[in-house]
């Protein structure tokens, strides 16, 4: 097993059972922010698909949420909504806030970011 791979497994044992779902979680998202849903139409131009809303449910946790919209916006690029993302998220965890707000400002970002690609798409 690789230096790495022993720190990781070592930092995610120190951690309790809610944190290791939002590491694990959060490593999935990472591994997905690559994939792009943009549908090549014809030279030069693409259509981009309407998201696929999902419910948010009355009580949801900040890596639900997270995962709720990566499913809702699967044409936006992860990697360019990395360090947004994962600043919240890293500040939920580190200091505690409020779920919901988490949430309500994932949402803005993902809104953001798809009005942004729609914008480019249109040019």
């Amino acid at each position: 097993m690789a230096s790495f791979e022993r720190q990781l497994l070592e930092l995610c044992r120190l951690l309790g059972p809610d944190e290791q779902a939002t590491l694990l979680a959060f490593a999935e998202f990472l591994r997905q922010r690559g994939v792009s849903a943009v549908v090549p139409v014809r030279a030069g131009t693409v259509e981009i698909p309407e998201p696929s809303p999902i419910a948010r449910p009355e009580r949801e946790s900040v890596v639900a949420g997270l995962k709720r919209l990566s499913q809702t916006y699967p044409m936006l690029s992860k990697t360019e909504m990395l360090t947004a993302t994962s600043e919240l998220v890293a500040r939920h965890i580190m200091a505690g806030t409020d779920p919901a707000q988490v949430i309500d400002q994932l949402e803005d970002i993902f809104r953001e970011h798809y009005r942004k690609l729609r914008e480019q798409a249109a040019q």
